[in-house]
C-alpha cells in the first residue's frame, strides 16, 4: 500500500513537471510571436546549466588546466558533468576550451542523460540510478523523491543542484 501511494505521488509530480515545461514553452513561443508583430527583437533568458564533457587527453596539459579538469570532475576522456554557470564557472570554462566540449542542455537530452547515464553519490560510492528508491533514500531529506524531481531539479538548477 505504501509503495503504491508513492508511486501515485510520483506519477503526479511527472505530469505537474510536464504541464510547467509545456505552459512555459507556450508562453515563450508567444512572446517571441508577439515581438516580431511589434517589429521588435525578443532576446531569451541566460541559461543557467551547461554539460561539460571532456574530449582530450591530459599529456603535457599546463598544472592549472588540469586542476579546472578535476574541479568540474573530469578525471578521464569522455566523461560529461552538469555545471551550474555563473561568471566564475564561465571563465574557467574558457580556460579549458581546448580540453572539453560544452554547451546548453534542453529539457529532453537532461531527461536521457540521468535516465541512461545517470550515476550518483551514495555513502562515497558511485551508484548507477537504476530506480527511485536509490534516491529516495539519498534525496528524500530534500523532497526528491524520483528520478523526475532529480532531473528537474538538474534542469532547473534548484537549491539542492549539488547535493
Amino acid at each position: 500500500e505504501k509503495v503504491r501511494g508513492k508511486r501515485v505521488i510520483t506519477f503526479k509530480r511527472a505530469e505537474s513537471y510536464i504541464r510547467k515545461y509545456r505552459h512555459q514553452e507556450k508562453s515563450k513561443i508567444k512572446m517571441i510571436r508577439e515581438a516580431a508583430k511589434d517589429r521588435k527583437m525578443y532576446v531569451p533568458e541566460e541559461a543557467k546549466l551547461a554539460f561539460v564533457m571532456r574530449i582530450k587527453g591530459i599529456n603535457q596539459v599546463h598544472p592549472r588546466v588540469r586542476k579546472i579538469l578535476q574541479l568540474f570532475r573530469l578525471r578521464m576522456i569522455n566523461s560529461g558533468v552538469f555545471v551550474k554557470l555563473n561568471k566564475a564557472t564561465i571563465s574557467m570554462l574558457r580556460i579549458v576550451e581546448p580540453y572539453i566540449a560544452w554547451g546548453y542542455p534542453t529539457m529532453k537530452s537532461v531527461h536521457d542523460l540521468v535516465y541512461k547515464r545517470g550515476f550518483g553519490k551514495v555513502d562515497k560510492r558511485r551508484v548507477p540510478i537504476t530506480d527511485n528508491k536509490i534516491i529516495e533514500d539519498a534525496l528524500g531529506s530534500m523532497d526528491i523523491i524520483c528520478i523526475e524531481d532529480l532531473v528537474h531539479e538538474i534542469y532547473n538548477v534548484g537549491p539542492h543542484f549539488k547535493e
